[in-house]
């Protein structure tokens, strides 16, 4: 089969996955779907779109294994658990755009029945099933990324404001509206846990269990340990604040280390070659014009 005709159906199909991927994803009817929920037990003829979501989420329920729906809720947790993507959705959208998959499979099949197309059918069929898996995982590796980067100045601002005389769970919750991203968001919703009726334990570890960052999680169990004992909050935080500093610094100083070796696979194959053709080039064809005239 023709290369080029492999790409361009590569290059159709994953684009098409990703658009109906995105059109699932996004709640463009919140308000209505507001409305709905306002409405219901009032109203009989709006059950039937709640009753046809369920029917599918069960669906999806039915067919995805039980630890794989723990490792996706574990996803969705990582990721933040993104409003518009919840769990039941998720499990109904992974068979639809598996569905998709199929029949674009079956099209290519169709139009050129190979074994290359048939093994590209097949590659759709998993790739629509698994895109939902690698959307969930590179957002949560986003959002981890920028929890491990706030963590060192959040810190340093509640042990300012623990310092200046206001309590461990206030400099949370000063530290958590006054900050933007993903660690502000785990702190308020850490304190929201308290005031629902939580223990201080729970929620710290509710916390720690949320994020796969290190340093958040040894944070998280020096908080514990210090309430459990009866230590002094601020000499903990004010020690973990320094920790965080020098472990920030360790990898500042660990990415300028790794910066040559990444730089050095682009300058020998693209940067090198371009210097030497431009440098050795007008030499050569000098020789090889001396020597053709010789």
């Amino acid at each position: 089969m023709n290369l080029v005709l492999l790409m361009s159906l590569m290059m159709v199909s994953m684009p098409l996955g990703y658009l109906t991927w995105s059109l699932l994803a996004t709640d463009k009817k919140a308000h209505k779907v507001v409305q709905q929920n306002l409405k219901r037990g009032f109203e009989s003829d709006g059950a039937s779109g709640a009753e046809q979501t369920s029917f599918f989420a069960s669906l999806g329920q039915r067919l995805t294994p039980e630890p794989y729906v723990k490792k996706l809720d574990q996803l969705l947790a990582l990721a933040g658990r993104p409003a518009t993507m919840p769990l039941p959705k998720l499990l109904a959208t992974k068979p639809a755009l598996a569905v998709l998959g199929a029949v674009v499979g079956v099209l290519f099949v169709t139009l050129n029945p190979t074994s290359i197309i048939f093994l590209l059918g097949i590659f759709l069929v998993v790739l629509g099933y698994f895109i939902p898996d690698l959307m969930l995982y590179s957002k949560g590796q986003e959002r981890q990324k920028a929890i491990r980067l706030e963590l060192a100045n959040t810190l340093d601002q509640m042990l300012i404001s623990v310092e200046a005389g206001l309590g461990f769970e206030s400099a949370m919750h000063r530290a958590g509206n006054n900050g933007k991203g993903p660690l502000a968001e785990e702190l308020v919703r850490t304190l929201q846990d308290m005031q629902v009726g939580r223990s201080r334990r729970e929620s710290y570890l509710s916390l720690g269990e949320r994020s796969n960052v290190p340093e958040l999680r040894s944070f998280v169990k020096a908080i514990v340990q210090a309430d459990a004992y009866g230590i002094a909050l601020s000499k903990v935080l004010r020690t973990q604040a320094k920790v965080m500093r020098v472990k920030r610094r360790q990898r500042a100083e660990e990415k300028a280390m790794k910066l040559p070796v990444t730089v050095l696979f682009p300058l020998l194959f693209f940067i090198f070659p371009v210097l030497f053709i431009v440098i050795l080039g007008p030499a050569v064809i000098n020789a090889i014009a001396t020597f053709s005239g010789g």
